[in-house]
């Protein structure tokens, strides 16, 4: 017998098993597989007969043999050894557990030493289990089969189970036969161990090796995630704490654990609430918890404080109650270095803020509990300005889930908007996502539903609280003269506090947006503790009575009844005149009294509803701005809130939603996965938005309404949309269109509404032909069947009243040829082509020529000319036409007292009689004529022109589509005649291809420059000079609808021809330098564009006049100059000589706008190789000497801005070079100053830039004593010495810190030195003066 078995000995021994010394060693590795077996089958055979037979020391080194050399054994022989040791401590236990309740003392403790035996011999197999692999060699696995049915014999019933797994599995697996081995350890554990081993020592040690195999499997993730296995875990850890005394070394472990295994923070945490819930054992809990309180984490760890966070954030929301108790201790975290710490906090405050709402304990305890929810509200709060936006990011979270709370906490709700509407100016894009899906949150779960609906609209809000601060002055006003007397007191105060509310409301609209929110806040706060006299608790209790579905009236007949009590004692004073008064008094004031404080109730409710409507309202702008965010699932939250405010009613989202139709042009439409989840595109969330509220149908709808109901709403997203709004709902129709996503029912209703004949509004008529346009876009037949409605409605008598509609009908006629692109290089034309006798051209002739003085006849004749030349084969006899009887109704004699549409309120300005415009030198009556209509007959001219040079590009498409046709075939029969003759007549044919192709070019180009402006037939060339004489006779012809025609026109024709360009294109860029209308300048800025693409000599000689529009004091002029030369330097299409410093100036431009166009210039420039680098010196001249030169602070941000582009390391060197060579020519201070911040600017990452600046010191040196200077070379040394590798040595820059030093020092004497000689010269000469007098 085992006699001298000590289990703490041989625990220690077997840390290392390699060393782990046996009486009866075998050496496994030396036997073979038939020894072996006789072995092993020779010792579970004893065991097998009697589980005490462990006790013998043979046996039970045969066993240790075994385990020592695991891994040189087969998975079958690890099957054995662990139903044999499994069945003998089984019967071993059940043994144990008879004679401990039947037998005496002396009897079970003979138990003892097995015991321990059998727990050591399991934990080693255990941790030996892991060497041993499934078997390789299945032919091995029949021949234990006779064995395992004997030692089936005398095993018990878990040992059967383990047998039964083992003979359904073909190979043996250590994992299936955990689930068994931790029921046996349970079983074990319930032993009554303190009768046994009598010494505490003794019995932790047993209780810690039978629970240890356990804890090693909880080491490996891949068991943890079987659940059996992790119950089995939880029960033997639970069972070892209750009753086994386990608690101390289980903490250790359960410590440890969180320390090295990431895995086991949340199973760790199961495990503690089971043992608090099911075992009823909650001080291990506790004192984790405690242990956890005080332990500090490193900002730079990052493993630790993950895991621990995540185990307290699970224990939380397991058992929040538990941590409720010591989260005064753990609250030291929230000011940890550690972020993940600080955010497990946060998460836990959620929890705990949840249980103490959602609790049965806040009716009873309900003043505590608000005070516990108000401080973790608090706390959650001053997180918002966590250093760390991942925290920041966490609390937005946290609060947007405690949003979905039964209980409403008004003050609290109103703080939280404060906090989210303030983080949507964050820098983290992170931060600013959370905080707008909190705001989302914060309006589908606003408690301000009760009374009136949930809208939020602002004005019906506002009339509510004004009538109820009416309705309660004039209950106030008629109270009885007895108890008004005795509440004076009080209702003076409380009139004073309506009267301020009001004051302050009305100063509110009056002030400035950003004066505006900061007077709400305090307003508000106010309002929100109006009548705190009168309303004992009211703060307390409103929370309460915020709970949704229980008070239909929101503070209505509970919550009077609630504080009638109270409010009935007030009267009390009333006892000193109590015979003055009946009973009936009596009654009628305490009845007043409770309406008085049902009143003042809603007063409250009214107050605190506005001031979150405001905070909502005053979010708006900034939300608008994030529409452009570069970050999608940013843009995905605007774009939801957006449509949430809208469905509530919010006033600013009807703008924002207007905003979000621009996002259609959004590239990402994939659908990418985040944390799991599938996230739409920007562009596909965007149609979806639009589709919920507008074009979805409504349930409970008739389906003849619901088509009106969309049509509507599609005819009214055109009301007052600009330009690019209609471009951007043109291109969300066309793709909707194309996604079969419009009914053909809600097309006809649109046609419907179009050619009604009722008298409806114009725009709606109008918004259904843009829709229809935009629709036929992506499906020509739309408009197909419809020309004759369209000739008849947008051409006919509606259109002449309306040119509005008419122009749009244009838009949608031209859609009659389709929108197929054309591919570059191909000679297909797709268009469709219409006889010039088709009725189409004669109505589009008659709606230009129709008499007519509005200014919407520009629009209209523009779009009728491009429908002409979109759908006319010839369309230049019809044009031809159109100029002729133009120009004899503005030559013509005039007929007296015809003046069509003379009281027209759109009528264009015209010049007096006598200020009328002559079409050449002479003055006779015959040649004078009508200003509007001489206005008229050069925009058409002008357009003609502009057109007729895109119709002579398809003229020449198509010859050299016939002309390849023809090729095509002669190729064909040239090859059937003779395939020898074919090969070298193909290359001939080739050749004379390519001839007749540049033939066809150089004649339709001869066409362009010598025959449209000067050809002797040509109808333009007699209005060429007109237009010149016209703009440049700005003192004979002063009307300005005139001037803006003739100017447009001009520019068209200069876009014509080369000769005509060289002629006049000084004469543009004179009008651009004197005309005073910004109209005019912003058409010529776009025109010099459109000249610079067609004829770029002229423009490259002239681009500084084109660069002067940048400094234009209209807005528009500016945008409009930036954005053409951004496509013209982006394109090539003119060189960059020295002027990309007036680009640099619009990076820091008031206008916004304006702003982020540079910024997009500057990035896009960034692209082109070296582009910045190489303009770099010259920008730096610009804007720091001369007559350019913006404010230092100007420069400083915009260099900052420009060097960011500045990437590669050999341009950053040069660039080092450059700028100290630039010290040596410049004199003024300011110059020195603005060197060395673009010094400091660069990197110096490579040592050659440092070697460059120190080579450098001689042009620089002598600088060195102006302060400013000095500290930009400390700032570059310190730059160097960070970025220098580790293994060079410092002396270099040392050293050159020191020449630094030294120059700065001797610059400063020579400085002072000068300025003495200065001074000294003054005073000579100031007695020199004196003398003479």
């Amino acid at each position: 017998m085992a006699d001298d078995f000590d289990l703490q000995d041989h625990l220690q021994a077997l840390q290392d098993t390699d060393a782990f010394l046996l009486r009866n060693e075998h050496d496994i590795r030396t036997m073979d597989a038939g020894e072996v077996v006789g072995l092993v089958e020779g010792a579970v055979e004893a065991v097998a007969e009697s589980s005490d037979a462990i006790s013998d020391r043979e046996i039970f080194d045969v066993y240790c043999s075994l385990l020592k050399y695991a891994d040189s054994l087969q998975g079958p022989i690890m099957s054995k050894l662990l139903d044999s040791i499994s069945s003998g401590l089984a019967a071993q236990v059940e043994s144990t557990l008879h004679d401990v309740d039947h037998e005496d003392q002396q009897t079970y403790l003979t138990h003892k030493m097995p015991l321990e035996m059998y727990a050591f011999l399991l934990q080693w197999f255990v941790s030996a289990a892991e060497k041993v692999k499934a078997t390789d060699n299945e032919e091995e696995a029949p021949a234990p089969a006779p064995t395992r049915a004997r030692r089936g014999k005398g095993g018990k019933a878990g040992t059967s189970r383990v047998a039964a797994k083992q003979k359904n599995s073909t190979a043996w697996t250590w994992v299936n036969q955990i689930p068994g081995t931790l029921g046996l350890i349970s079983k074990t554990l319930r032993i009554k161990t303190q009768r046994i081993w009598t010494t505490t020592a003794e019995r932790d040690t047993f209780v810690s090796c039978i629970t240890r195999p356990a804890y090693h499997i909880t080491e490996s993730e891949a068991y943890m995630k079987d659940q059996t296995i992790r119950l089995g875990v939880y029960k033997v850890i639970c069972l070892a704490v209750k009753h086994h005394g386990h608690g101390l070394a289980a903490q250790i472990s359960i410590m440890q654990s969180l320390q090295y295994y990431e895995h086991l923070s949340e199973p760790m945490a199961d495990c503690l609430t089971v043992l608090a819930k099911e075992f009823d054992h909650a001080q291990l809990g506790d004192e984790i918890l405690r242990e956890i309180a005080a332990k500090n984490f490193s900002g730079q760890d990052t493993k630790g404080p993950r895991a621990f966070s995540r185990f307290l954030i699970r224990f939380a929301e397991l058992t929040p109650r538990a941590v409720l108790k010591q989260i005064s201790l753990l609250l030291a975290h929230l000011d940890s270095e550690s972020y993940p710490m600080r955010m497990a906090m946060v998460e836990i405050i959620g929890c705990l803020i949840r249980e103490l709402a959602s609790s049965e304990d806040l009716s009873t305890d309900a003043n505590q509990a608000q005070k516990q929810i108000h401080g973790l509200y608090d706390l959650l709060l001053d997180r918002t300005l966590d250093l760390s936006s991942y925290v920041r990011t966490k609390v937005f979270a946290v609060l947007a889930k405690l949003c979905d709370l039964p209980v409403k906490f008004p003050k609290q709700r109103l703080a939280i908007t404060r906090a989210a509407v303030g983080a949507l100016e964050d820098k983290a894009s992170g931060v600013r996502k959370n905080a707008i899906a909190l705001l989302v949150k914060l309006i589908l779960t606003h408690p301000y539903g009760l009374m009136h609906g949930g809208l939020l609209g602002l004005q019906e809000w506002g009339g509510r609280y004004k009538e109820v601060c009416e309705e309660l002055q004039k209950v106030e006003g008629g109270m009885g003269n007895a108890v008004e007397r005795e509440g004076t007191v009080e209702t003076e105060g409380d009139k004073k506090d309506e009267e301020d509310e009001r004051e302050e409301e009305e100063d509110e609209e009056e002030e400035s947006s950003k004066k505006k929110q900061r007077r709400r806040s305090a307003a508000n706060e106010d309002s929100m503790d109006v009548d705190e006299e009168e309303i004992e608790d009211s703060d307390d209790d409103s929370d309460a009575s915020m709970v949704e579905g229980d008070e239909q009236g929101g503070e209505g007949s509970s919550a009077s009844k609630k504080k009638s009590k109270p409010k009935g004692k007030k009267p009390r004073k009333s006892e000193l005149d109590m015979t003055a008064l009946t009973n009936e008094q009596a009654a009628l004031a305490a009845l007043e009294s409770s309406q008085i404080l049902h009143l003042r109730l809603r007063k409250k409710y009214y107050a605190e509803a506005l001031n979150f409507i405001r905070h909502l309202e005053g979010a708006m702008e900034i939300l608008g701005r994030l529409l452009g965010s570069t970050n999608k699932l940013e843009v995905l939250e605007v774009i939801e809130f957006f449509r949430v405010a809208h469905e509530y009613q919010l006033d600013g989202a009807e703008e924002g939603i207007k905003n979000m139709l621009h996002l259609i042009w959004s590239k990402d439409n994939s659908s990418t996965s985040e944390d799991g989840k599938e996230v739409k595109g920007v562009r596909a969330r965007l149609l979806e938005c639009y589709r919920s509220l507008y074009f979805d149908p409504l349930p409970d709808m008739e389906p003849k309404q619901q088509v009106n109901r969309i049509a509507k709403n599609m005819i009214e997203l055109t009301y007052g949309a600009t330009l690019a709004e209609l471009t951007s709902l043109e291109e969300m129709m066309r793709t909707m269109m194309g996604d079969d996503q419009i009914h053909s029912d809600v097309i006809a209703k649109l046609w419907q509404v179009y050619s009604s004949d009722r008298p409806l509004p114009k725009q709606q008529r109008r918004g259904a032909i843009i829709i229809l346009g935009m629709l036929a876009l992506a499906r020509r037949s739309v408009v197909t069947d419809h020309v004759d409605t369209m000739l008849r409605v947008g051409l006919g008598n509606f259109g002449k009243t309306d040119l509005t509609l008419a122009r749009y009908t244009c838009v949608a006629l031209q859609r009659l040829n389709g929108s197929a692109k054309k591919i570059k290089g191909s000679l297909l034309d797709k268009t469709l082509r219409m006889p010039m006798d088709h009725p189409v051209f004669r109505k589009l002739q008659e709606a230009i020529e129709y008499p007519c003085r509005s200014k919407d006849w520009f629009g209209l004749a523009e779009q009728a000319i491009n429908t002409i030349y979109a759908l006319g084969e010839h369309p230049d006899v019809l044009c031809n036409e159109l100029i002729k009887n133009l120009t004899r109704r503005a030559f013509g004699v005039p007929k007296k007292g015809v003046t069509p549409n003379q009281a027209d309120p759109d009528a264009m300005d015209e010049d007096l009689p006598n200020e009328s415009t002559a079409e050449g030198a002479s003055q006779e009556d015959k040649d004078m004529g009508d200003v509007f209509v001489l206005s008229q007959l050069l925009f058409v001219v002008g357009h003609v022109a502009i057109k007729h040079i895109v119709y002579l590009e398809l003229v020449e498409r198509e010859w050299k589509r016939q002309k390849d046709e023809k090729q095509a075939a002669e190729k064909l029969a040239a090859g059937h005649s003779s395939p020898a003759r074919s090969a070298k007549g193909g290359e001939e044919l080739d050749q004379v291809a390519g001839n007749a192709e540049d033939e066809i070019g150089d004649r339709i180009a001869a066409v362009r420059e010598t025959e449209l402006l000067y050809g002797p037939q040509s109808l333009l060339a007699l209005y060429g000079p007109m237009i010149v004489h016209i703009c440049g006779s700005p003192h004979k012809f002063k009307n300005p609808t005139l001037r803006a025609a003739a100017t447009l026109a001009f520019s068209k024709f200069l876009c014509v021809s080369s000769q005509f360009c060289d002629q006049h294109h000084r004469l543009l860029f004179k009008i651009l330098e004197t005309s005073k209308d910004p109209n005019i300048r912003s058409n010529i800025v776009i025109a010099l564009g459109d000249v610079a693409v067609c004829f770029s000599t002229v423009i490259d000689e002239n681009t500084n006049e084109l660069y002067k529009g940048l400094a234009d004091e209209d807005l528009v002029v500016k945008k409009n100059t930036l954005m053409v030369l951004t496509h013209l330097i982006l394109n090539g299409m003119i060189k960059v000589k020295g002027q990309l410093g007036e680009m640099a100036k619009c990076l820091e431009d008031p206008e916004q706008r304006i702003a982020d166009l540079a910024r997009l210039f500057f990035t896009e420039l960034s692209t082109k190789e070296n582009a910045i680098y190489n303009n770099l010196p010259d920008v730096i001249s610009h804007l720091s000497i001369g007559e350019h030169a913006v404010d230092e602070e100007v420069f400083q941000s915009t260099m900052r801005y420009i060097f960011s582009f500045i990437e590669k390391e050999k341009q950053a060197e040069n660039i080092v070079e450059k700028l100290c060579q630039r010290f040596r020519l410049s004199e003024e201070p300011r110059q020195w100053r603005d060197i060395a911040f673009c010094l400091s600017l660069l990197p110096f990452k490579s040592e050659r830039s440092v070697k460059k600046l120190i080579e450098g010191l001689q042009f620089y040196r002598d600088k060195l004593h102006e302060e400013t200077v000095f500290a930009y070379f400390s700032e570059i040394l310190s730059k160097a010495r960070s970025n220098k590798s580790a293994n060079k040595p410092d002396s270099e820059l040392d050293e050159f810190e020191k020449i630094l030093e030294e120059h700065r020092r001797q610059g400063e004497e020579d400085h002072l030195l000068e300025r003495r000689a200065e001074k000294k010269k003054a005073a000579a000469k100031k007695r020199a003066t004196r003398r003479s007098e």
